[in-house]
């Protein structure tokens, strides 16, 4: 697997993981307040950005954790949305190389289920899947809506977004279904108790995709989880830079040795 991860910054090592169809540079509000405190690593997932290479099966977490792992120090890891997935999968298999773990606008289950109504119903998903066959850009402007509908700030995050995703050049289509399929079907519900390391659940007050329910329960779940929740859609960190980049610090405080 080859990928590509930009490194900046100076300091403890923090690995920055993007959600579906985008890239490590949509966190660029974020990573100019964190490099002054961190050496931050930002991966390009497979298919996304500039990891152009994608073969069937690189979307899998266990694998795409391991590979990640190989490719980076031991270091606090964030996931956003579906890159909350593969930072959770590597805190829970891969203990000695994750110090704290942030899941932003994440969550252990993406779609509803009678025992989980924290979510958005599976339908949802599959119509993009199906609309990406039919109708690419369009399938993806009407997901970027879907991730700021509800913020305050809705047009000019949405604006960014559409800004940062495509000047990479676009995401692999096999890749988007692999991931829409990704959050489909994982379900990390029954391993949150055995997360060892301190966990940060960020949410979104407004967001439309992962309710703030599912992030407030899953921190509940872990044994060092602490939750947060901002006045945001789905994309926190573009709207509550500040807020989230002193979150992150002081969780990485509070995980230094003594």
């Amino acid at each position: 697997m080859n990928l590509s991860i930009r490194t900046l910054g100076q300091g403890p090592d923090l690995v920055l993981l993007h959600g579906w169809a985008m890239h490590g540079g949509i966190f660029a509000p974020l990573s100019e307040r964190l490099v002054g405190r961190f050496r931050v690593h930002l991966v390009d997932l497979p298919g996304h950005g500039h990891s152009r290479d994608f073969k069937p099966g690189d979307l899998d977490p266990a694998r795409l954790a391991r590979a990640i792992a190989t490719a980076t120090p031991p270091a606090l890891w964030l996931g956003w949305s579906l890159g909350g997935l593969i930072a959770l999968q590597a805190a829970l298999e891969l203990p000695d190389q994750v110090s704290a773990v942030v899941q932003i606008a994440s969550s252990p289950r993406f779609v509803r289920a009678a025992d989980w109504p924290h979510a958005v119903p599976a339908a949802i998903f599959r119509e993009f899947g199906s609309n990406l066959v039919a109708s690419f850009r369009p399938a993806i402007e009407r997901f970027l809506a879907l991730e700021t509908l509800g913020s305050a700030h809705a047009q000019d995050e949405l604006r960014e977004l559409k800004a940062h995703v495509y000047e990479r050049g676009e995401p692999s289509e096999q890749a988007l279904h692999e991931g829409l399929d990704l959050l489909d079907r994982c379900d990390f519900r029954a391993q949150l108790s055995a997360l060892s390391m301190p966990s940060l659940w960020i949410a979104g007050r407004r967001d439309r995709i992962v309710p703030p329910g599912a992030l407030r329960w899953a921190a509940a779940q872990c044994a060092h989880g602490n939750y947060l929740e901002l006045s945001a859609g789905h994309a926190p960190f573009l709207s509550h830079a500040d807020e989230v980049a002193e979150a992150i610090a002081a969780l990485a405080n509070a995980t230094e040795p003594a």
